[in-house]
């Protein structure tokens, strides 16, 4: 069988580039907005949205392949999303299952507006956040490394860079709305 099915409606297939990002940091720009813009639309506030969509990224980190094509990384943070929301759903409310439209996720990263310079934007907010803030975001998204490694670096409990990245997060959001 072939693209369509027998029964005559539309074709449900997608052209998939080969695209490949060229690391984490790329990953998390290119994707940080739309995962956001999905939480946020699922949860209805941005504290919320912030951090389900930060633990979006924690959680795909070790698993997500970086040499996987620009639409297989966005398919597996979308299933990563579903987890991270059905997670706090059961977590806030007690609903253990929770459902994300496809089709209007797909929209969602179909319809994201091109940004033309990424690194120059992305380094501005960084540098518009407190150095501590900046620090820790630098080193656990764009490096990719761990919160124990990011602790030893900044000389701080893992604990202490937990709640460090947490509120960077929101500092990072604050400062990118403006």
């Amino acid at each position: 069988m072939g693209a369509t099915d027998q029964g005559g409606s539309v074709p449900r297939l997608r052209v998939v580039s080969g695209e490949a990002y060229s690391g984490w940091e790329e990953i998390y720009r290119d994707n940080v907005d739309r995962l956001f813009r999905v939480m946020y639309g699922k949860v209805g506030n941005r504290p919320d949205a912030e951090d389900l969509t930060a633990e979006v990224f924690l959680t795909a980190l070790r698993p997500l392949r970086v040499s996987a094509s620009v639409g297989e990384v966005r398919a597996y943070l979308l299933a990563t999303a579903r987890t991270v929301l059905a997670a706090h759903w059961r977590r806030t409310l007690g609903v253990q299952v929770t459902t994300l439209d496809d089709e209007r996720v797909e929209t969602v990263f179909s319809d994201a507006p091109p940004e033309v310079d990424q690194t120059a934007r992305a380094d501005a907010l960084l540098d518009a956040l407190p150095d501590r803030y900046g620090t820790i975001l630098r080193l656990r998204f764009l490096e990719g490394r761990s919160v124990q490694d990011v602790a030893d670096v900044m000389g701080v409990t893992v604990g202490n860079a937990k709640v460090l990245q947490h509120r960077a997060l929101r500092a990072a959001a604050k400062a990118g709305v403006r």
